[in-house]
């Protein structure tokens, strides 16, 4: 039986301001800029906007995916990733990442599980 671990799926909720909760083409930036800077690769994105302005974003990776939710009359957010160690460890991306996200929105973890695959 191998040792090898597929991957690290971080899943987290936290609060925020309702300002950054609604502000989509901020996140598409961040996001395309975290992808970039961490060495991962965008395979398709979807985003789309609600009628109250919050925001729901997924991204394809070929390590997997990224994804957050928005709820900005609520304060709230959920959040996750998966990336997978295909072809190197991606343990340490998968939480900058989420660090970073959590830094970008201002935002205060609420819950977050760290499940190894």
């Amino acid at each position: 039986m191998s040792d090898y671990s597929p991957g690290l799926h971080v899943l987290a909720t936290f609060a925020a301001a309702a300002g950054p909760l609604t502000d989509m083409d901020a996140c598409r930036r961040f996001f395309e800029a975290q992808v970039a800077a961490l060495g991962l690769q965008e395979v398709g994105a979807a985003y789309h906007r609600f009628p109250n302005s919050s925001f729901t974003a997924v991204l394809a990776l070929t390590e997997s995916h990224l994804s957050i939710h928005t709820w900005p009359e609520h304060g709230r957010a959920t959040f996750d990733v998966f990336l997978s160690n295909y072809q190197r460890d991606n343990a340490d991306r998968a939480r900058q990442l989420y660090a970073a996200t959590l830094s970008f929105f201002e935002g205060t973890e609420l819950t977050k599980t760290e499940v190894r695959r």
